[in-house]
């Protein structure tokens, strides 16, 4: 049993799960470390209340799936650094769910959500992350900045006067006169103080010294601003384990789900919509926090992590989560590199609902404004507007449309489409590529050489066929395949259909120079009339004959 666990923990390539791996223990890394862990938790206030609105929860949802989510994904999480908790992607998901069956279900969702994520890890689906070209990825982190950005606009309403919609918290009275001064006023000079604070001392990470300074200034002069408790008070106990499945009421006074499959019909859809949006984000966020580290990071891992947290959340009354490129932002940007900011940012943020909240109530909302704001400059990749003429016009199109996308849908649409876009652009270049050099056979006397270059595959299926003269061909005709490859059963069509163009007219067609994939492939087909393993490490020119009628039926 232990070693069947060990060769299961080295297939995942388990990430170090040490506090901190890299620098070893001491007192001005971990300084650093719970720093950068109360600037995130500070941050990750009025987002998890926020989104909790829009999914149209209890504020205390959404602050227990912050800290539960973020705690778990800190311990195990494939990515030191990273911070995850509630997010919008998945409250915009949510909100329907819970408009029609209750918030009870949510958790029930939750559960199946993380279940299904810790399913993906187990099969190490994280690694098809590496499939997401570099457009994608710079359209993804120009249309999550927007989407950060327009997030902060609610705060620039009058606290109290947002509705619930019926799909979450909507509408409000934007401020105006001398409120909207004030509130602007003290987000510039957020952004000021985190500009300038690096360039005086870096023992105060700078987001944290904004949101300090500009904190005590509104308390200490008294000023009439919106503040955190103006959102909803974040005062509460600690998370208790709760059964989502039942008969009866449940926390907030909404009917349990039944352990019924009519109830894994209503929630099977939302939780593999929500599985997947929580990974592709988090996994996205995982590459970008390495490429800004510089460090390497367990993609199966981190899927295991988000759902081993989901699914704790599920049953401890959390809304759930994934990773958070804002807050992640914000930790790397303090100096943040350890399992010990994670750990520390979820510790302050329950410790706030529990001893703290009547402090953190009276922050200001313009000062957190103000720090993601500066997240919304650091992360959006201004170098992508300078390179769209430079790049080929196809990548330039794929960085737009995924930023668009996801600005007005969601990330995981987005990157859907990116790709798909991505792979058919792709796979057009790879089709015109295909062209042919004919000779004489040196091996075979009035043999006819078709030289291929480019691989043969669905897309340049048609192109092949139409490199050969068949009626102006000798009777041999030999098709050299050490610059191609055969890839799909569409190359597999395209060689048997040639062959049996050359076998009407009496001819004969053979195939030269197969690489061993394209010989195995050929052969489980059964279009190789010879058996023979030389070939593919050319040591010896085997020239094989084709055999016909296996794919031509309908």
């Amino acid at each position: 049993m232990r070693a069947t666990f060990a060769a299961f923990t080295k297939s995942l390539n388990v990430t170090d799960l040490r506090w901190m791996p890299e620098d070893g223990f001491s007192v001005g890394r971990l300084r650093i470390e719970l720093l950068s862990g109360l600037t995130v938790a500070l941050a990750l206030v009025p987002e998890a209340v926020a989104f909790a609105f829009v999914a149209g929860v209890n504020p205390l949802v959404g602050l227990y799936a912050a800290f539960l989510v973020g705690l778990i994904t800190a311990l195990i999480g494939g990515r030191p650094g990273m911070i995850s908790g509630a997010t919008g992607a998945l409250a915009v998901v949510m909100v329907a769910l819970v408009a029609q069956h209750g918030v009870e279900y949510l958790f029930a969702t939750v559960v199946l959500m993380g279940a299904l994520q810790i399913f993906a890890g187990v099969m190490q689906w994280g690694k098809f992350i590496r499939l997401v070209p570099h457009p994608v990825m710079l359209g993804f982190v120009n249309g999550l900045a927007i989407v950060i950005f327009l997030a902060q606009m609610g705060q620039f309403k009058v606290p109290g006067t947002m509705v619930d919609t019926g799909h979450g918290m909507g509408g409000g009275e934007w401020l105006s006169g001398m409120a909207l001064f004030m509130m602007l006023t003290l987000v510039v000079c957020t952004m000021a103080i985190i500009w300038v604070m690096p360039r005086i001392t870096k023992l105060i990470p700078a987001p944290l010294a904004g949101i300090g300074i500009v904190a005590a200034v509104v308390i200490g002069f008294g000023l009439d601003v919106p503040r955190v408790g103006d959102l909803a008070s974040i005062s509460g106990g600690f998370p208790l384990p709760h059964n989502p499945f039942g008969e009866g009421l449940g926390l907030y006074g909404t009917a349990l789900a039944p352990f019924t499959l009519e109830t894994l019909y209503i929630i099977l859809p939302y939780a593999v919509i929500l599985a997947a949006i929580g990974l592709i984000e988090s996994l996205l966020t995982l590459n970008l926090v390495g490429d800004m580290t510089n460090t390497r990071g367990g993609a199966s891992q981190e899927c295991i992590a988000q759902g081993v947290a989901n699914t704790v959340t599920g049953f401890f009354g959390g809304m759930g989560g994934c990773a958070m490129i804002g807050q992640s932002m914000i930790n790397v940007k303090s100096g943040g590199r350890t399992r010990v900011a994670g750990i520390a940012a979820a510790v302050f943020l329950l410790l706030f609902i529990l001893v703290g909240s009547s402090i953190i109530e009276l922050i200001p909302l313009a000062a957190l404004v103000g720090v993601m704001f500066m997240v919304v400059i650091g992360t959006f990749a201004w170098n992508s507007l300078r390179i769209l003429t430079k790049v080929p016009l196809t990548d330039a199109f794929v960085i737009l449309l995924v930023t668009v996308v996801t600005v007005y849908e969601d990330l995981a649409v987005a990157v859907v489409v990116g790709v798909i876009v991505s792979a058919l652009a792709y796979a057009w270049n790879n089709a015109r590529r295909i062209h042919a050099k004919t000779r004489l056979s040196a091996t075979q006397e009035g043999a006819k050489v078709y030289e291929i270059s480019g691989p043969l595959f669905f897309g340049s299926s048609d192109g092949f066929s139409e490199l050969f003269d068949v009626d102006g061909d000798p009777d041999t005709v030999i098709v050299d395949f050490a610059d191609s490859r055969v890839v799909d059963q569409s190359a597999l069509q395209a060689i048997e259909a040639m062959a049996g163009k050359y076998e009407a007219a009496g001819k004969t067609l053979m195939l030269r120079h197969l690489s061993r994939d394209c010989h195995q492939l050929l052969n489980k087909a059964g279009h190789l009339m010879v058996d023979s393993d030389d070939d593919p490490e050319y040591a010896l020119a085997v020239d094989y004959s084709v055999r016909t009628g296996i794919l031509g039926g309908h």
